[in-house]
């Protein structure tokens, strides 16, 4: 125990921030009185720290090495800067390595954003790297564009996407030869070296600097320029309402879908300013049942035809339509299952909900439906192989293993290459010859010229270009997904995810599901299965199970990557038949597949 409060003592001497100073104290007076509760937070505040890997890190704000905060954000820093100097000015892949490094850095609207981003440009600018910082909370992709523009070494993006409003985070890009996408293995565990040998001293020793750019409103300009030029010219006026969920869309979105022509959109004004309570959401995540309440709303008072949603970054993107008499060509959407208490019966809830999260839309969402990830995602790549039919052009498009195997069938049809990933647009935005490239989770990479990560602006204002198109041939979204069952066949997908209180369940199940494999899920047998652990193909090791059914159905399980989950995905198509034909069978397989796989883990 003293060695706790000791230890805690150091870290509250180490930080900067006056509130979590103040935190700390309190926690530390209260272990030291023997109070139970503070003694197991402080524990678990400072057993470990949080790791940094390729997705940088993310958690909840608050004092200690397992929380995000400037003694922390400090640290990852000076330890990035540390590996910079040691490469030169391409990271990893330097050809240069005499020249001085530089780095562009980004923050979004979230509770210390840009408090950790200018603490980043001082770290580096105090240890000889070259730091600019964005002028002001801009989305995640105006970085990752911004990364290739300036021509840098490496970016930095201060957001946590989609989480929780108590959370924060941070992204790292490289550039040279990476071309602005996120780090992968083994850069990661270098720069998590650096960070380590860092936190073995104290923050108050590490030299600072404000002697650091301030980018000029070109990069915006820039981004908005070709961002507009990508989109196709208004066919057809669109009646279109957007919300950026209480995060920082809007001012580049609407900038954007004024100089592609589209005018601008109609808001959901409640959710329209930068705001890091995210008031009027549990979770500030379009795929969260209810997310989508205030702009459905708000499309029904303006008869609107369509609703574009990003998530607080805007690096996503969400797509909502008019329930019509046409139902969709690509099937379901997912399904999340979370544990009940004891003796209860398990609740199944919408993909991505949680057990705090309203499980029933509100009535008027009955009127609108969100199109799935996997919806999108095809409705896009077979735009982008168009696009390349139209120029004669090659390229390759590419998803995360996990998204639906629609994709490949369009890449098949257009005799494009085609790439399945492990999931993370670190891996898609990397992709040899790539046109176009998604994850379910609702990431679309539409222009990777511009820039090599998902985008949620310019796949936005690519999907309102089509349908500015459809609409002008007389046709609506769902029409379109019915052609395109015709034109490739029906795809049907869901996700289970099931949400443990103890961590150790989820290799547990894995565990017992190598053990003893399936040779039946439901009444469809198993014709073959995957395994990642040690690799598998061009894919390095990963806890990964790809099972194959006798019809050509999948269904993949692994571990979340972010959260204590374990995450199933089930895909399933039909090419026989009409096309309303070939989506039942594909509806039911995956509906079969799914109960199977729910009685499997439970």
């Amino acid at each position: 125990m003293r060695h706790l409060i000791a230890v805690a003592r150091a870290w509250r001497d180490d930080d900067p921030d006056e509130l979590t100073r103040a935190d700390l104290d309190a926690l530390i007076a209260d272990a030291s009185g023997g109070d139970h509760t503070a003694i197991a937070d402080l524990t678990a505040r400072f057993a470990t720290r949080l790791q940094f890997g390729t997705a940088g890190l993310r958690g909840e704000l608050g004092a200690g090495p397992t929380r995000m905060n400037r003694v922390l954000v400090t640290q990852a820093a000076a330890g990035l800067a540390a590996y910079l100097l040691a490469q030169g000015t391409g990271g990893a892949a330097a050809a240069e390595s005499s020249a001085r490094p530089s780095i562009v850095i980004g923050y979004d609207g979230r509770t210390n954003s840009r408090v950790f981003a200018i603490d980043t440009a001082e770290i580096m600018a105090g240890a000889g790297v070259r730091a600019i910082l964005l002028p002001r909370l801009l989305p995640t992709p105006v970085l990752a564009f911004a990364v290739r523009h300036l021509d840098v070494s490496a970016g930095v993006m201060v957001t946590a996407s989609h989480n929780p409003a108590a959370d924060n985070g941070y992204k790292v890009y490289l550039g040279g030869l990476d071309a602005g996408s996120q780090i992968v293995p083994p850069v990661d565990g270098a720069i998590a070296a650096h960070i380590e040998r860092v936190a073995e001293g104290s923050t108050r020793d590490l030299p600072r600097s404000t002697d650091y750019e301030i980018a000029g409103e070109e990069v915006l300009d820039e981004y908005v320029r070709l961002t507009a030029e990508f989109a196709a010219s208004p066919q057809a006026p669109v009646s279109v309402v957007y919300t950026p969920m209480h995060g920082v869309g809007w001012e580049t979105a609407r900038r954007v879908f004024v100089d592609a022509g589209f005018g601008e959109p109609a808001v959901v004004t409640e959710q329209i300013t930068p705001d890091a309570a995210f008031p009027t959401v549990v979770f500030p995540n379009p795929e969260e049942p209810g997310a989508l309440d205030l702009a459905i709303a708000r499309g029904i008072e303006l008869d609107a035809e369509l609703i574009i949603a990003n998530d607080p970054d805007a690096d996503r993107l969400a797509i909502a339509i008019p329930v019509g008499t046409a139902r969709a060509a690509i099937g379901p959407g997912g399904v999340e299952s979370t544990p009940a208490a004891p003796g209860e019966a398990e609740v199944p809830a919408t993909a991505g909900s949680s057990a705090a999260a309203s499980t029933t839309e509100s009535p008027a969402a009955a009127t609108w439906r969100r199109l799935s990830g996997n919806e999108v995602g095809a409705l896009l790549g077979w735009r982008a192989a168009e696009r390349l039919y139209a120029s004669d052009s090659d390229g390759t498009l590419a998803a995360s293993i996990v998204s639906s195997p629609a994709l490949k069938a369009v890449a098949t049809e257009y005799r494009l290459d085609y790439a399945d990933t492990l999931t993370g647009f670190k891996w898609i935005s990397r992709v040899g010859g790539l046109a176009f490239g998604y994850e379910e989770a609702l990431g679309y990479l539409v222009d990777p010229k511009k820039v090599r990560d998902k985008d949620g602006i310019s796949a936005a204002v690519d999907f309102l270009s089509l349908v500015s198109e459809l609409k002008a041939a007389g046709k609506t979204v769902d029409d379109h997904l019915s052609d395109f069952a015709d034109k490739f066949g029906a795809f049907a997908s869901s996700q289970i995810s099931l949400r443990v209180a103890d961590l150790a369940d989820i290799p547990r199940i894995m565990a017992e599901l190598r053990r003893t494999p399936p040779s039946t899920i439901g009444a469809a047998r198993v014709a073959s299965i995957d395994d990642f652990a040690d690799g598998f193909g061009s894919f390095g090791p990963s806890d990964i199970l790809r099972i194959w059914m006798d019809d050509g159905a999948r269904v993949i399980v692994r571990p979340s990557g972010t959260e204590p989950k374990l995450k199933v995905y089930i895909d399933a198509s039909s090419t026989t038949g009409t096309a309303a034909e070939r989506r039942a069978a594909a509806e039911k397989s995956v509906a079969e597949l799914d109960a199977g796989m729910r009685a499997l883990i439970a």
